[in-house]
Protein backbone atom coordinates (compact mmCIF):
# COMPACT_ATOMS: atom_id res chain seq x y z
CA UNK A 1 0.00 0.00 0.00
CA UNK A 2 2.81 2.43 0.97
CA UNK A 3 4.36 1.55 -2.36
CA UNK A 4 1.61 2.52 -3.87
CA UNK A 5 0.93 5.71 -2.46
CA UNK A 6 4.40 7.00 -2.97
CA UNK A 7 4.58 5.75 -6.73
CA UNK A 8 1.34 8.19 -7.19
CA UNK A 9 2.82 11.08 -5.53
CA UNK A 10 5.83 10.81 -7.18
CA UNK A 11 3.70 10.57 -11.20
CA UNK A 12 2.12 13.77 -9.90
CA UNK A 13 5.32 15.06 -8.84
CA UNK A 14 6.84 14.16 -12.48
CA UNK A 15 3.90 15.86 -13.97
CA UNK A 16 4.74 19.14 -12.69
CA UNK A 17 8.31 18.95 -13.38
CA UNK A 18 7.94 18.05 -16.82
CA UNK A 19 5.35 21.36 -16.69
CA UNK A 20 7.77 23.81 -15.16
CA UNK A 21 10.68 22.68 -17.56
CA UNK A 22 8.71 22.98 -20.69
CA UNK A 23 6.58 25.69 -19.91
CA UNK A 24 5.02 25.80 -23.56
CA UNK A 25 2.69 28.16 -24.01
CA UNK A 26 0.09 29.06 -26.61
CA UNK A 27 0.24 32.74 -26.91
CA UNK A 28 4.10 33.21 -27.28
CA UNK A 29 4.12 32.01 -30.98
CA UNK A 30 0.69 34.17 -31.68
CA UNK A 31 2.86 36.80 -29.69
CA UNK A 32 5.82 36.54 -32.20
CA UNK A 33 3.63 36.86 -35.29
CA UNK A 34 1.52 39.85 -34.01
CA UNK A 35 5.26 41.33 -32.81
CA UNK A 36 6.60 40.76 -36.67
CA UNK A 37 3.50 42.45 -38.13
CA UNK A 38 3.36 45.57 -35.72
CA UNK A 39 7.62 45.68 -36.48
CA UNK A 40 7.49 46.11 -39.95
CA UNK A 41 4.18 48.74 -39.56
CA UNK A 42 6.98 51.35 -37.42
CA UNK A 43 9.28 50.15 -40.18
CA UNK A 44 7.19 51.56 -43.12
CA UNK A 45 6.18 54.79 -40.92
CA UNK A 46 10.18 55.32 -40.43
CA UNK A 47 10.90 55.03 -44.02
CA UNK A 48 8.07 57.66 -44.77
CA UNK A 49 9.23 59.91 -41.70
CA UNK A 50 12.53 59.52 -44.16
CA UNK A 51 11.04 60.64 -46.89
CA UNK A 52 9.21 63.55 -46.06
CA UNK A 53 12.82 65.16 -44.03
CA UNK A 54 14.39 64.75 -47.35
CA UNK A 55 11.31 66.78 -48.95
CA UNK A 56 11.76 69.12 -45.82
CA UNK A 57 15.65 69.19 -46.95
CA UNK A 58 15.38 69.91 -50.75
CA UNK A 59 12.71 72.92 -49.13
CA UNK A 60 14.89 74.38 -47.07
CA UNK A 61 17.89 74.58 -49.68
CA UNK A 62 15.79 76.78 -52.09
CA UNK A 63 15.07 80.19 -51.82
CA UNK A 64 12.69 81.69 -48.92
CA UNK A 65 9.39 82.13 -49.76
CA UNK A 66 5.78 82.07 -48.37
CA UNK A 67 5.07 79.20 -50.63
CA UNK A 68 8.14 77.32 -49.72
CA UNK A 69 7.75 77.91 -46.28
CA UNK A 70 3.74 76.65 -46.04
CA UNK A 71 5.77 73.34 -47.62
CA UNK A 72 7.76 73.14 -45.14
CA UNK A 73 6.06 73.66 -42.25
CA UNK A 74 2.96 71.01 -44.12
CA UNK A 75 5.69 68.38 -44.42
CA UNK A 76 6.91 68.48 -40.97
CA UNK A 77 3.66 68.00 -39.82
CA UNK A 78 3.11 65.10 -41.75
CA UNK A 79 6.53 64.01 -40.22
CA UNK A 80 5.07 64.77 -36.62
CA UNK A 81 1.81 62.94 -37.42
CA UNK A 82 3.93 59.94 -38.40
CA UNK A 83 6.18 59.59 -35.62
CA UNK A 84 2.68 60.10 -33.61
CA UNK A 85 1.20 56.93 -35.10
CA UNK A 86 4.80 55.13 -35.34
CA UNK A 87 4.83 56.00 -31.16
CA UNK A 88 1.37 54.29 -30.80
CA UNK A 89 2.47 50.97 -32.97
CA UNK A 90 5.33 50.69 -30.05
CA UNK A 91 2.85 51.26 -27.57
CA UNK A 92 0.53 48.90 -28.79
CA UNK A 93 3.15 46.29 -29.51
CA UNK A 94 4.40 47.04 -25.71
CA UNK A 95 1.49 46.33 -24.06
CA UNK A 96 0.56 42.93 -25.70
CA UNK A 97 4.13 41.95 -24.78
CA UNK A 98 3.38 43.46 -21.31
CA UNK A 99 0.32 41.23 -20.88
CA UNK A 100 2.55 38.19 -21.86
CA UNK A 101 4.75 38.54 -19.72
CA UNK A 102 2.10 39.40 -16.84
CA UNK A 103 0.30 36.04 -17.77
CA UNK A 104 3.93 34.58 -17.26
CA UNK A 105 4.34 35.75 -14.08
CA UNK A 106 0.90 34.72 -12.98
CA UNK A 107 1.48 31.33 -14.52
CA UNK A 108 4.83 30.84 -12.87
CA UNK A 109 3.17 31.88 -9.73
CA UNK A 110 1.01 29.33 -9.85
CA UNK A 111 3.39 26.42 -11.08
CA UNK A 112 5.39 27.26 -8.04
CA UNK A 113 2.91 26.94 -6.03
CA UNK A 114 1.75 23.79 -7.15
CA UNK A 115 5.29 22.29 -6.76
CA UNK A 116 5.47 23.46 -3.35
CA UNK A 117 2.30 21.59 -2.49
CA UNK A 118 3.61 18.46 -4.61
CA UNK A 119 6.66 19.14 -2.64
CA UNK A 120 5.18 18.60 1.00
CA UNK A 121 3.68 16.11 -0.07
CA UNK A 122 6.20 14.17 -1.38
CA UNK A 123 8.79 14.93 2.12
CA UNK A 124 6.00 13.73 4.11
CA UNK A 125 5.70 10.56 1.89
CA UNK A 126 9.48 10.00 1.79
CA UNK A 127 9.02 10.41 5.63
CA UNK A 128 6.76 7.75 5.93
CA UNK A 129 8.31 5.54 4.21
CA UNK A 130 11.58 6.49 5.92
CA UNK A 131 10.43 5.13 9.23
CA UNK A 132 10.55 2.00 7.83
CA UNK A 133 12.93 -0.02 9.12
CA UNK A 134 14.70 -2.37 6.44
CA UNK A 135 13.84 -5.65 8.20
CA UNK A 136 10.16 -4.93 8.10
CA UNK A 137 10.71 -4.40 4.08
CA UNK A 138 12.33 -7.98 4.13
CA UNK A 139 9.50 -9.42 5.98
CA UNK A 140 6.89 -7.73 3.93
CA UNK A 141 8.81 -9.07 1.16
CA UNK A 142 7.17 -12.05 -0.71
CA UNK A 143 10.47 -13.18 -1.73
CA UNK A 144 14.28 -11.84 -1.89
CA UNK A 145 13.30 -10.48 -6.42
CA UNK A 146 10.40 -8.44 -4.41
CA UNK A 147 13.01 -6.78 -1.73
CA UNK A 148 15.49 -5.58 -4.44
CA UNK A 149 12.70 -4.14 -6.38
CA UNK A 150 11.26 -1.89 -3.48
CA UNK A 151 15.30 -1.15 -2.52
CA UNK A 152 15.37 -0.04 -6.35
CA UNK A 153 12.10 1.64 -6.49
CA UNK A 154 13.02 3.75 -3.54
CA UNK A 155 16.25 5.10 -4.82
CA UNK A 156 14.06 6.41 -8.45
CA UNK A 157 11.94 8.09 -6.29
CA UNK A 158 15.02 9.74 -4.91
CA UNK A 159 16.29 10.56 -8.00
CA UNK A 160 12.78 12.11 -9.14
CA UNK A 161 12.81 14.08 -5.58
CA UNK A 162 16.43 15.59 -6.77
CA UNK A 163 14.29 16.36 -9.90
CA UNK A 164 11.79 17.91 -8.59
CA UNK A 165 13.71 20.38 -5.51
CA UNK A 166 16.00 21.27 -8.78
CA UNK A 167 12.85 22.38 -11.05
CA UNK A 168 11.24 24.44 -8.41
CA UNK A 169 14.31 26.23 -8.17
CA UNK A 170 14.46 26.94 -12.00
CA UNK A 171 10.74 27.97 -11.17
CA UNK A 172 11.62 30.30 -8.83
CA UNK A 173 14.55 32.06 -11.18
CA UNK A 174 12.36 32.08 -14.31
CA UNK A 175 9.50 34.02 -11.85
CA UNK A 176 11.97 36.41 -11.09
CA UNK A 177 12.72 36.66 -14.77
CA UNK A 178 9.88 37.18 -16.16
CA UNK A 179 8.99 39.97 -13.59
CA UNK A 180 12.18 42.03 -14.23
CA UNK A 181 11.05 41.42 -18.00
CA UNK A 182 7.57 42.95 -17.29
CA UNK A 183 8.76 46.23 -15.13
CA UNK A 184 11.86 47.29 -17.66
CA UNK A 185 8.74 46.75 -20.31
CA UNK A 186 6.30 48.49 -17.92
CA UNK A 187 8.98 51.52 -17.92
CA UNK A 188 9.27 51.37 -21.52
CA UNK A 189 5.64 52.42 -22.22
CA UNK A 190 6.07 55.20 -20.12
CA UNK A 191 8.70 56.73 -21.77
CA UNK A 192 6.75 56.00 -25.38
CA UNK A 193 3.47 57.42 -23.59
CA UNK A 194 5.93 60.63 -22.94
CA UNK A 195 7.53 60.23 -25.67
CA UNK A 196 3.93 60.57 -27.76
CA UNK A 197 2.76 63.46 -25.48
CA UNK A 198 5.77 65.73 -26.70
CA UNK A 199 4.96 64.63 -29.74
CA UNK A 200 1.26 65.94 -29.68
CA UNK A 201 2.17 69.11 -28.41
CA UNK A 202 4.80 69.85 -31.21
CA UNK A 203 2.17 69.01 -33.59
CA UNK A 204 -0.44 71.43 -32.18
CA UNK A 205 2.32 74.00 -31.98
CA UNK A 206 3.61 73.48 -35.69
CA UNK A 207 -0.32 73.79 -36.86
CA UNK A 208 -0.58 76.88 -34.48
CA UNK A 209 2.68 78.12 -36.63
CA UNK A 210 1.24 77.44 -39.51
CA UNK A 211 -1.94 79.99 -39.02
CA UNK A 212 0.28 82.39 -37.62
CA UNK A 213 2.04 82.80 -40.67
CA UNK A 214 -0.91 82.91 -42.48
CA UNK A 215 -2.47 85.69 -39.91
CA UNK A 216 0.90 87.68 -39.58
CA UNK A 217 1.54 87.79 -43.55
CA UNK A 218 -2.38 87.70 -44.79
CA UNK A 219 -1.18 85.03 -47.36
CA UNK A 220 1.21 87.89 -49.49
CA UNK A 221 4.13 87.02 -50.41
CA UNK A 222 5.43 90.72 -50.28
CA UNK A 223 4.47 90.85 -46.17
CA UNK A 224 6.43 87.74 -46.00
CA UNK A 225 9.18 88.93 -47.81
CA UNK A 226 8.88 92.63 -45.24
CA UNK A 227 8.78 90.44 -42.02
CA UNK A 228 11.29 88.06 -42.95
CA UNK A 229 13.68 90.95 -43.93
CA UNK A 230 13.00 92.93 -40.84
CA UNK A 231 14.37 90.07 -38.77
CA UNK A 232 16.97 89.06 -40.41
CA UNK A 233 18.27 92.68 -39.81
CA UNK A 234 17.64 92.89 -36.14
CA UNK A 235 19.68 89.58 -35.92
CA UNK A 236 22.53 90.62 -37.95
CA UNK A 237 22.81 93.78 -35.76
CA UNK A 238 23.11 91.78 -33.04
CA UNK A 239 26.12 90.13 -34.67
CA UNK A 240 27.52 93.76 -35.24
CA UNK A 241 27.00 94.71 -31.80
CA UNK A 242 28.16 91.76 -30.27
CA UNK A 243 31.35 92.24 -32.32
CA UNK A 244 31.75 95.44 -31.23
CA UNK A 245 32.22 94.32 -27.67
CA UNK A 246 34.68 91.27 -28.44
CA UNK A 247 32.14 88.70 -28.22
CA UNK A 248 29.84 87.51 -25.97
CA UNK A 249 31.95 85.61 -23.48
CA UNK A 250 29.88 83.85 -20.41
CA UNK A 251 29.59 85.50 -17.29
CA UNK A 252 28.77 83.84 -13.75
CA UNK A 253 26.53 85.58 -10.71
CA UNK A 254 25.02 88.58 -12.58
CA UNK A 255 21.32 88.42 -11.27
CA UNK A 256 20.42 90.79 -8.83
CA UNK A 257 16.89 91.31 -7.43
CA UNK A 258 15.70 93.96 -5.74
CA UNK A 259 12.16 95.94 -5.15
CA UNK A 260 11.74 97.16 -8.61
CA UNK A 261 12.31 93.55 -10.19
CA UNK A 262 15.19 91.48 -11.27
CA UNK A 263 18.51 92.35 -13.30
CA UNK A 264 19.36 89.48 -15.51
CA UNK A 265 22.43 88.76 -17.83
CA UNK A 266 21.86 87.54 -21.32
CA UNK A 267 25.39 85.97 -20.94
CA UNK A 268 25.14 84.85 -17.47
CA UNK A 269 26.09 80.79 -17.41
CA UNK A 270 22.66 79.75 -16.52
CA UNK A 271 21.09 80.22 -19.33
CA UNK A 272 23.89 82.13 -21.85
CA UNK A 273 24.72 79.05 -23.31
CA UNK A 274 21.01 77.68 -24.42
CA UNK A 275 19.53 78.38 -27.95
CA UNK A 276 17.70 80.87 -29.01
CA UNK A 277 14.39 78.85 -29.50
CA UNK A 278 16.25 76.05 -30.94
CA UNK A 279 18.57 77.84 -33.30
CA UNK A 280 22.08 78.61 -34.24
CA UNK A 281 21.67 81.62 -31.96
CA UNK A 282 22.63 81.89 -28.45
CA UNK A 283 21.02 84.04 -25.71
CA UNK A 284 24.69 84.72 -25.21
CA UNK A 285 25.18 86.49 -28.46
CA UNK A 286 21.49 87.31 -29.34
CA UNK A 287 19.45 87.35 -26.16
CA UNK A 288 19.03 90.86 -25.34
CA UNK A 289 15.23 91.46 -26.74
CA UNK A 290 14.48 87.87 -24.40
CA UNK A 291 16.34 89.15 -21.29
CA UNK A 292 15.25 92.77 -21.36
CA UNK A 293 11.35 91.44 -21.57
CA UNK A 294 12.03 88.43 -18.88
CA UNK A 295 13.40 92.07 -16.52
CA UNK A 296 10.17 93.78 -16.92
CA UNK A 297 7.99 90.75 -16.46
CA UNK A 298 9.61 90.42 -13.03
CA UNK A 299 8.85 94.00 -12.60
CA UNK A 300 5.21 93.25 -13.38
CA UNK A 301 5.14 90.32 -10.70
CA UNK A 302 6.17 87.97 -12.58
CA UNK A 303 9.54 87.36 -9.97
CA UNK A 304 9.82 83.33 -11.51
CA UNK A 305 10.30 84.34 -15.57
CA UNK A 306 13.82 84.23 -16.38
CA UNK A 307 15.32 84.77 -19.90
CA UNK A 308 15.42 80.79 -20.11
CA UNK A 309 11.46 80.77 -19.21
CA UNK A 310 10.96 83.32 -22.45
CA UNK A 311 12.74 81.14 -24.40
CA UNK A 312 11.58 77.77 -23.76
CA UNK A 313 7.94 78.96 -25.36
CA UNK A 314 8.45 78.53 -28.50
CA UNK A 315 5.13 80.11 -29.40
CA UNK A 316 6.68 83.81 -28.58
CA UNK A 317 9.28 83.63 -31.62
CA UNK A 318 8.13 84.27 -35.51
CA UNK A 319 7.00 81.51 -37.56
CA UNK A 320 8.90 82.83 -40.54
CA UNK A 321 12.20 83.08 -38.28
CA UNK A 322 12.47 81.74 -34.95
CA UNK A 323 15.12 83.89 -33.71
CA UNK A 324 13.21 86.98 -33.74
CA UNK A 325 10.70 87.64 -30.92
CA UNK A 326 6.87 88.52 -31.83
CA UNK A 327 5.40 91.57 -30.24
CA UNK A 328 2.93 89.68 -28.14
CA UNK A 329 4.40 86.64 -25.75
CA UNK A 330 3.80 85.28 -22.59
CA UNK A 331 5.06 83.84 -19.51
CA UNK A 332 3.87 82.68 -16.54
CA UNK A 333 0.59 83.24 -17.11
CA UNK A 334 0.80 86.51 -18.49
CA UNK A 335 0.86 87.80 -21.95
CA UNK A 336 2.03 91.37 -23.00
CA UNK A 337 2.72 93.20 -26.06
CA UNK A 338 5.41 95.80 -27.15
CA UNK A 339 3.83 98.72 -28.38
CA UNK A 340 5.24 102.34 -29.04
CA UNK A 341 5.62 104.89 -26.13
CA UNK A 342 7.37 108.07 -25.64
CA UNK A 343 10.57 107.40 -22.94
CA UNK A 344 9.97 110.47 -20.61
CA UNK A 345 5.98 110.05 -19.96
CA UNK A 346 6.17 106.44 -19.15
CA UNK A 347 9.26 106.52 -17.03
CA UNK A 348 7.63 109.52 -15.24
CA UNK A 349 4.92 106.74 -14.49
CA UNK A 350 6.51 104.01 -13.32
CA UNK A 351 6.65 102.06 -16.38
CA UNK A 352 10.10 100.73 -17.86
CA UNK A 353 10.50 101.27 -21.45
CA UNK A 354 12.42 98.99 -23.68
CA UNK A 355 15.09 100.76 -25.88
CA UNK A 356 16.14 99.50 -29.15
CA UNK A 357 20.02 101.21 -29.95
CA UNK A 358 21.47 101.39 -33.47
CA UNK A 359 19.45 100.75 -36.80
CA UNK A 360 18.43 96.86 -36.01
CA UNK A 361 18.18 97.31 -33.80
CA UNK A 362 21.69 95.84 -32.58
CA UNK A 363 20.98 95.84 -29.05
CA UNK A 364 18.05 96.28 -26.35
CA UNK A 365 18.16 97.86 -22.58
CA UNK A 366 15.72 98.90 -20.64
CA UNK A 367 15.36 102.11 -19.32
CA UNK A 368 13.92 102.21 -15.35
CA UNK A 369 14.36 105.78 -14.19
CA UNK A 370 15.59 109.36 -15.70
CA UNK A 371 14.25 112.26 -18.34
CA UNK A 372 15.72 114.47 -20.70
CA UNK A 373 18.45 112.24 -21.58
CA UNK A 374 20.06 111.17 -18.20
CA UNK A 375 18.12 107.45 -17.81
CA UNK A 376 18.78 104.77 -15.51
CA UNK A 377 18.80 101.48 -17.42
CA UNK A 378 19.43 97.67 -16.82
CA UNK A 379 21.82 96.52 -19.64
CA UNK A 380 21.80 92.62 -20.58
CA UNK A 381 24.90 92.69 -22.28
CA UNK A 382 27.28 94.52 -19.99
CA UNK A 383 28.60 93.00 -17.19
CA UNK A 384 26.75 93.73 -13.88
CA UNK A 385 24.22 95.80 -15.94
CA UNK A 386 21.95 96.98 -12.89
CA UNK A 387 21.08 100.40 -12.51
CA UNK A 388 23.68 102.28 -14.82
CA UNK A 389 23.44 104.94 -16.67
CA UNK A 390 23.03 105.02 -19.93
CA UNK A 391 25.12 107.57 -21.59
CA UNK A 392 28.10 106.21 -19.85
CA UNK A 393 27.41 103.41 -22.39
CA UNK A 394 25.54 104.38 -25.38
CA UNK A 395 24.30 108.03 -27.33
CA UNK A 396 20.89 109.13 -26.68
CA UNK A 397 20.93 109.70 -30.58
CA UNK A 398 21.87 106.09 -31.34
CA UNK A 399 18.26 105.34 -29.79
CA UNK A 400 16.26 103.61 -32.61
CA UNK A 401 13.50 102.45 -30.64
CA UNK A 402 10.79 103.15 -27.74
CA UNK A 403 8.52 100.53 -26.77
CA UNK A 404 6.29 100.07 -23.45
CA UNK A 405 5.32 96.94 -22.59
CA UNK A 406 1.18 96.34 -21.81
CA UNK A 407 -0.50 93.37 -19.86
Amino acid sequence: MWIRKAFILTVLVFAVVFLLTNPVRAEDASSSASSSTSSQAVSDLQKQISDYQQKISTLQGQGKTLSSQIKIMDNQIKVTELRITATQEQIKELQKDIEIAKGKVSNLQRDIDTSTKALIGRITAVYQVGTIQPWEIFLAASNIDDVFNRLKYLRVVQIYDKKKVYAAEQAKNDYVNQKTIYEEKEKEAQALNNKLNDYTDQLNQEKKNKQSLLSETQGSEANYQRLLAQAKAQLAGFQRFVTSQGGASILSGQTNCDDWGCYYNQRDSQWGNNALNGTQYTLASDGCLVTSMAMVYTHLGKKGVTPQTINSNSSNFASYYPAFLNKTISAEGMTTTRIYATIDSELSSGRPVIIGIGKGPDHFVVFISGSNGDYTMHDPFVPNGHNIKFTDHYSVSSINSIERVSS
